[in-house]
């Protein structure tokens, strides 16, 4: 409305206005939250900026879970917070506390929470399973209560003064290094807020055998995805292309991901496995399939090499057959026949072959001699192969030839003009 008379300002003015006449809100009444040992942890995510990865920028997010009972901390960085970055730091959280909680409280995060209607919660399907599989029991708060998981949200806040603060480090890895330690080492010896007189380690020691045990078989936590491959043997994930064998272009892969390994399977079989890139727009490519592409294209261009010159010049293929069964190189020699056959015509070719093989000289080099001793021998000059531009658009171009008689008129215009010298 104040907008509509004219004023220009911003709300805050009249925030501090209204703050002063409205009666504030009556204090709310929280009662101290105990727990048993092994009964409950809690679990969020904290954001830490930006981490840049060679030429790419990505948000540094710290997962943290804390046994309730003993508050001992488990943290790890990662460069995002998907689903699978979230099931991992469960899993990385349950092997170092050696156990499992039997409830694990969480904000209304879409990891955790899809809907939710009232009591009504409609879960995220794969934390339902990953839960199944360690027997615990997904709990989120009520909505906007953050004071119910007031323990992660204080060692966040720790964690932020006590350990990350002017914290140096070269990579993810190093800080998730640097990090363990800190849960094992300085976070240990804080005093318990319920008991002054025991440290976290002591607490945590009594607790660790009453976590439920860990599953026997691990919970498989991986990035999974489909993705297309177009005409180049590429798959396209997080921004990089990853090379699969040739023979798979035009088809739908599944990639799966962790954090060091990408690899790219067909229902089921694995293609490819290739190292995790974390920069955007690389190629990551296992020579072993570009060598692959590579024989294959060579050998395509062999085999047109070879038809083409079968159809010119019958004698080359006894030529390269018996070139191929002295250990010749069949690819160099089809490529030098093809040359040699830009200069002169196809004939001369088969009858330079039918002395080369009658002789028993079964190399390029003797067919080439033969060829240039034939065209001296006919006083000839010697040929000069024609090489043009590779632009596609000279192969549609027509040259109409004219006639050189104008040339003769032009020369005789000439001899009929006085010489200059005759003038003085």
């Amino acid at each position: 409305m104040a907008k509509c008379w004219g004023y220009g300002g911003k709300p805050d003015h009249f925030r501090g206005v209204v703050a002063q006449v409205r009666p504030p809100p009556p204090a709310q009444a929280y009662l101290r939250l105990q727990t048993l040992p092994g009964e409950q942890a809690q679990v969020d995510w904290g954001h830490f900026g930006k981490l840049r990865v060679g030429n790419r920028l990505h948000h540094l997010s710290a997962f943290v879970m804390v046994l309730s009972y003993s508050r001992q901390v488990f943290l790890q960085f990662y460069l995002g917070q998907h689903m699978s970055l979230f099931l991992l730091g469960h899993q990385q959280a349950f092997d170092l506390f050696q156990g499992v909680p039997r409830v694990l409280l969480y904000d209304n995060l879409k990891s955790v929470v899809l809907e939710r209607q009232g009591e009504a919660i409609h879960f995220n399907p794969q934390l339902l399973q990953f839960a199944a599989h360690h027997l615990f029991e997904p709990r989120p708060v009520a909505v906007r209560r953050g004071n119910q998981k007031g323990r992660v949200e204080r060692a966040i806040q720790y964690i932020r003064h006590a350990f990350f603060a002017a914290r140096e480090f070269k990579d993810v890895t190093d800080l998730n290094a640097q990090a363990l330690h800190f849960c094992l080492g300085l976070s240990q010896e804080r005093r318990l807020p319920q008991d002054r007189t025991q440290t976290v380690k002591e607490a945590f020691e009594q607790e660790r055998p009453l976590l439920l045990p860990l599953p026997k078989v691990p919970y498989p936590v991986e990035q999974t995805t489909s993705a297309n491959v177009g005409k180049t043997p590429y798959v396209r994930f997080d921004k990089n292309d990853y090379t699969v064998p040739h023979d798979r272009v035009g088809r739908t892969l599944e990639v799966r991901a962790t954090l060091t390994s990408v690899r790219i399977l067909l229902q089921g079989q694995v293609l490819a496995t290739h190292p995790r890139c974390y920069e955007q727009g690389k190629l990551v490519e296992d020579p072993k399939h570009i060598e692959a592409l590579l024989k294959q294209k060579q050998d395509a261009s062999l085999h047109r090499g070879i038809g083409y010159l079968q159809s010119r010049v019958p004698r080359s293929q006894v030529f390269l057959q018996q070139l191929a069964e002295r250990g010749g190189n069949l690819g160099s020699a089809t490529a030098a026949l093809l040359r040699l056959m830009a200069r002169y015509d196809a004939q001369e070719m088969d009858a330079a072959l039918q002395e080369a093989l009658l002789h028993g000289t079964i190399h390029v080099g003797a067919i080439a001699h033969l060829l240039d001793l034939r065209w001296q021998q006919l006083h000839r000059p010697p040929p000069v192969a024609m090489t043009l531009p590779d632009d596609p658009q000279l192969g549609h171009l027509s040259v109409t030839p004219h006639r050189l008689s104008s040339y003769d008129a032009l020369t005789k215009e000439t001899q009929n003009e006085p010489d200059p010298t005759d003038l003085f």
